[in-house]
């Protein structure tokens, strides 16, 4: 039976066969049946081939575009299926107090979500061993539409300003003449960017390398805002805590592993999920009053600083649960877009620049990378009505305006057409006042939390720490090994002093650059390698 669809599109039913089709009937993209799938059609079994094979023309012509623009960051990716229940409080408290959002509101709820895990920096077949922070994006299909929570595994970037962002990747990215990541280039842009010493601690610790992705913290690193029905708002920082427990790989646990497989934490995912072992990770968050407390020797929009959590405690909103591994790679995890600017009402911006540049820049790379209609794809799509007067684009194939005349595509329309939908809530208007500047903000205490974070790690983390440092810096320049040495001794005594003997140690030993994990060098595989006979 055939049917049509609310944008008024014809559509096929998909049951539908000719009389000697089954299930298992190969067929082309066209609904034809396809009778050889071995060969081509030729003059005589040896060719030429003739112009006039389509069943060959479409399949290679799709193979030959299966692939669509890898993304730029985030690239290698695992995803999974699953549901967030609230708790309905925020610590002790209603979480109405707070946020308006439905998503939190009902205790015991069940919200659809999909996650995408990923590295940053490395491409899309990279191995999962690789030191690199991890992103951890959560897609909630609420009954208000989707909320898109985008993150990574730990709780600060590199930077604290969008202008940078470009410059940042280009960094740790490969050099655009050998193709290969450097140690130099990495810190040379690191150690004139004295903000990025907090994450470059952690980074190049063991907490650079997470076991897999069901153990391992996530973050939405942002300040965001959560508006009450008042229309009064709160900053808030998002946690996910996973209840298997957290474990980190030292570097060379993560060669060892590496060795022998380079897809174990999608493997590992995957695994768990089928054999039933479902990941779980509580949500917390943290809340702070909507200025700019001076009191603090940070600026609490600054995404290089931790929120104390003696000052700020966790509040616990939530437990999310993921239990359906995807049906098709590529349908679900490749084509999962994911934006920092798709909130729900009750959530909002903060004025973090980091966020704010991200809010842009995340939504229009989806639309380069996968299509002005990626928001048409199923897993991208809200779980809910849609109606729009948005038309065209590259593989639009549902209009969308609801049961209106289909020739009224604007607003407003005395005869037609979509109408704006009521305000429900107070709605949230800060007062915003001062100097347009190109400023960078003022409590920027680039190295207070770096000693922090180091004082706090374990001995072994501490070790490890030093070593990848050493072994990345030792073919940097002298005047950058000098730059991150002074931020080193600034954040912490023991810091610096370690990673100062530790280049003395290591400077006679190698002037080439090393990767960030690297180990050998390509000589390695000559002398290594077994000689064989031309054949």
């Amino acid at each position: 039976m055939a049917f049509i669809n609310k944008g008024g599109i014809f559509l096929s039913d998909k049951s539908k066969k000719t009389n000697d089709e089954t299930n298992e009937t190969l067929t082309n993209r066209q609904g034809h049946p396809v009778t050889n799938n071995q060969s081509l059609r030729t003059v005589g079994n040896r060719g030429p081939s003739t112009l006039e094979n389509y069943d060959f023309l479409e399949k290679i012509s799709h193979f030959d575009r299966e692939r669509i623009p890898e993304r730029v960051v985030h690239a290698r990716g695992a995803g999974a299926h699953g549901y967030f229940v609230p708790t309905g409080k925020a610590g002790d408290e209603p979480i109405s107090k707070y946020t308006r959002a439905k998503v939190f509101q009902e205790e015991g709820k069940k919200t659809p979500v999909f996650v995408r895990f990923s590295s940053v920096i490395h491409g899309g077949t990279s191995p999962e061993t690789l030191r690199d922070p991890r992103g951890f994006a959560v897609k909630f299909y609420t009954e208000d539409g989707n909320w898109d929570l985008v993150g990574n595994n730990l709780k600060i970037f590199f930077i604290r300003d969008a202008m940078k962002f470009p410059d940042l990747i280009h960094a740790f990215k490969p050099d655009p003449v050998t193709n290969i990541q450097d140690g130099r280039r990495i810190f040379d842009f690191c150690s004139s960017s004295p903000e990025t010493f907090h994450m470059v601690t952690f980074v190049f610790s063991p907490w650079g390398i997470p076991a897999n992705y069901r153990m391992m913290q996530g973050s939405g690193v942002n300040t965001y805002k959560w508006v009450n029905e008042e229309g009064k708002a709160v900053l808030v920082k998002y946690h996910w805590e996973p209840k298997q427990g957290i474990k980190n790989l030292t570097q060379q646990e993560a060669n060892e592993i590496q060795a022998t497989n380079f897809n174990h934490a999608t493997q590992d995912l995957y695994e768990a999920i089928e054999r039933g072992d479902y990941p779980e990770w509580d949500l917390n968050v943290q809340i702070m009053s909507d200025d700019d407390h001076p009191e603090l020797d940070f600026d609490p929009l600054d995404d290089t600083k931790i929120w104390p959590k003696d000052e700020f405690p966790w509040l616990h909103v939530g437990t999310m649960v993921l239990n359906k591994n995807p049906e098709d790679y590529f349908t679900e995890v490749e084509q999962a877009a994911f934006g920092t600017g798709v909130l729900v009402d009750g959530l909002d911006f903060s004025d973090d620049k980091m966020l704010q540049g991200r809010t842009f820049s995340y939504s229009d790379t989806q639309r380069h990378r996968v299509g002005a209609n990626y928001l048409q794809l199923p897993i991208n799509a809200p779980k809910k009505r849609t109606a729009t007067n948005q038309t065209g684009g590259q593989m639009q194939y549902e209009v969308g305006r609801g049961s209106q005349s289909p020739h009224i595509n604007y607003e407003p329309s005395t005869v037609g057409g979509l109408k704006e939908a009521n305000q429900t809530g107070k709605e949230y208007t800060p007062m915003v006042e001062g100097k347009l500047v190109r400023e960078t903000i003022d409590r920027q205490n680039n190295t207070k939390q770096a000693g922090e974070t180091f004082r706090e790690f374990e001995d072994w983390e501490k070790d490890d720490l030093i070593s990848n440092l050493v072994a990345a810096l030792a073919p940097a320049d002298k005047r950058i090994q000098e730059k991150m040495i002074a931020l080193a001794e600034e954040a912490d005594e023991e810091y610096g002093r370690r990673l100062k003997e530790g280049l003395a140690a290591a400077s006679e030993h190698t002037e080439s650059s090393k990767t960030l994990g690297g180990t050998d060098n390509p000589e390695e595989a000559v002398r290594k390698g077994h000689e064989a006979d031309p054949y």
